[in-house]
């Protein structure tokens, strides 16, 4: 018998968390808030192998901090990050936020705010948008939000549960009220949706090998309902 939907999320996560091992995840809790932000400011349109590639790129220039991205233009900066794509867009990102954390002093001064503040500032901040704010508020502020992805939309319209709109801030909403107020659930969550819609609960899906079949209403009603 399947949870009611206000557990199969919190049911899912438990089944995820064992079925994965989500050091696998590319953020660690020794990963510096400088590899989380510039991560999440290049992986829009983009694989994360490409910003690797663009990180890489970066030390190897010796421009992987805020000081010495300050000191670049964007167009230094376009060059280097050139694997990750959109670098004419992307470069002027990085210099907006370097500027950002600069002005406050440096990410302790940054990210020492309340969380719906530090949320508001970023979403004011030239090419950061809902998600990308909320990856930072959780894994560079470390303060317990919620993220929102195109992986979460998947996994939870297959489980049949969700606040049955498209819109991001509704989601979020729903991310708040259903999951705990805790930092470490509510990364692992995030990361063990993200690990799982990249390798079994995928555009199409491989649910044969899937932890979360006996919950999932896409297996009984879309593929066993197709059986019968």
């Amino acid at each position: 018998m399947k949870p009611p939907p206000t557990n199969r999320l919190l049911d899912a996560h438990e089944r995820l968390i064992v079925h994965y091992n989500i050091n696998r995840w590319h953020w660690t809790e020794d990963t510096g808030p400088l590899d989380i932000c510039l991560g999440a400011l290049l992986v829009q349109h983009t694989s994360w192998a490409n910003v690797e590639t663009a990180l890489t790129r970066l030390r190897e220039a010796g421009a992987h901090s805020i000081e010495a991205l300050l000191k670049l233009s964007e167009t230094e900066i376009g060059a280097l990050i050139l694997p990750a794509g959109m670098p004419v867009g992307k470069s002027r990102r990085l210099k907006v936020f370097a500027e950002l954390v600069a002005s406050h002093g440096g990410f302790e001064g940054l990210f020492d705010r309340p969380a719906v503040e530090l949320r508001t500032l970023l979403l004011g901040t030239y090419g950061i948008g809902p998600e990308t704010a909320d990856v930072i508020v959780l894994y560079a502020a470390k303060h317990p939000g919620v993220v929102h992805d195109a992986y979460t939309a998947r996994l939870c319209g297959r489980l049949g549960i969700g606040p049955g709109t498209n819109r991001y801030e509704d989601w979020r909403a729903w991310l708040e009220a259903t999951l705990p107020y805790d930092l470490d659930y509510r990364r692992r969550n995030h990361a063990a949706i993200v690990v799982h819609c990249k390798e079994l609960c995928r555009t199409k899906p491989l649910c044969n090998a899937c932890p979360l079949r006996d919950i999932c209403e896409y297996v009984s009603e879309v593929l066993d309902g197709a059986g019968k």
